[in-house]
């Protein structure tokens, strides 16, 4: 499954996907320490078994359909260039399925997408500094697009948007929408 929408320069241009994974993020991680992902690397998952939320919380990605990607950038900037980064990503996820589908979400900071305080969706943003510069930056996004069953522990904070909007979500679609986005904006933050 390859991102066919992409205007981007680099992010999402090497994009990686699996039908199972253990965590996007954790992936992108791995690729970090063998050297092996180029920057903008993008991971893509139907199912995540360990997915990554914050605070050491698992974000359940078990229903094939949902949207769990993460993705890293390569830099060499002050950290104070990132700040208030997580919520300029949810405001961009936000703007997209107002525009394209006509869903209205709000956030919920520091990281998180909600409808009628149920969460849709979570942002995990890490990265790796060196002497208070950026190295690597990793963010992790998941959305519950599809998801129909949560468990009992969940069931009363967490919705989709199948479940609220009887909306269909094309992953391919978003993934490449978002991309396009956020490079862009990176690029006012950041000189590359």
């Amino acid at each position: 499954m390859q991102l066919k929408k992409l205007k981007t320069k680099f992010l999402g241009r090497n994009s990686i996907y699996y039908k199972e994974i253990d965590s996007t993020q954790s992936e992108i991680w791995r690729l970090i320490q063998s050297k092996t992902a180029p920057n903008g690397t993008l991971v893509f998952a139907d199912i995540q078994t360990k997915g990554k939320g914050t605070h050491g919380r698992i974000w359940h990605t078990d229903e094939k359909g949902d949207i769990a990607f993460s993705f890293l950038i390569q830099m060499d900037c002050n950290v104070k260039k990132l700040e208030g980064i997580t919520i300029e990503i949810a405001k961009i996820i936000i703007d997209i399925l107002e525009k394209q589908y006509q869903i209205k979400l709000e956030i919920k900071e520091p990281n998180d997408i909600v409808y009628k305080n149920k969460k849709i969706c979570g942002i995990l943003t890490e990265t790796k500094v060196v002497s208070e510069n950026v190295k690597y930056l990793v963010v992790g996004i998941g959305i519950n697009t599809k998801k129909q069953h949560f468990s009992k522990d969940i069931e009363n904070i967490a919705t989709s948007i199948k479940k609220e909007f009887n909306i269909d979500i094309n992953t391919e679609e978003f993934i490449s929408e978002f991309c396009n986005r956020f490079e862009k904006q990176l690029y006012e933050r950041i000189e590359y």
